[in-house]
């Protein structure tokens, strides 16, 4: 079935399928995502928490501020989420973690304010 996304991290310990099309995918230019992954920038792609199963592990969480908790595998450290309460009801995830990630094109981004300088406006 074409919406169904697995995915799982470095070492495999974790592994997830998303079931059906995702609510969007679109970088993240903010800072604390950068901390998080120690990429220059990210791209997230938002599914809702029904339509994402755990088939192998667990994600293991840090709160990394008020507001959000990030997912990570417990074993290789792989970034894997990132949950806002603002948003309580979908989780977005680190678009490296899936098979088909070239499939999931990111399409805007959010803290454009946050790019760094040297960074290339891909949202356009």
């Amino acid at each position: 079935m074409s919406d169904i996304y697995n995915g799982r991290c470095l070492c495999g310990a974790v592994r997830f399928e998303a079931k059906g099309p995702p609510k969007w995918v679109r970088w993240c230019h903010c800072e604390s995502c950068r901390r998080h992954s120690g990429a220059p920038s990210n791209v997230f792609v938002s599914f809702e928490n029904s339509a994402v199963t755990v088939t192998q592990g667990e994600i293991a969480k840090y709160r990394s501020s008020e507001r959000t908790t990030r997912g990570f595998c417990p074993k290789c450290g792989s970034t894997l989420t990132c949950a806002t309460i603002r948003l309580p009801t979908e989780t977005h995830y680190y678009i490296g973690a899936f098979d088909r990630a070239a499939e999931l094109a990111p399409k805007g981004g959010f803290f454009p304010e946050e790019r760094l300088p040297w960074f290339p406006d891909v949202e356009h």
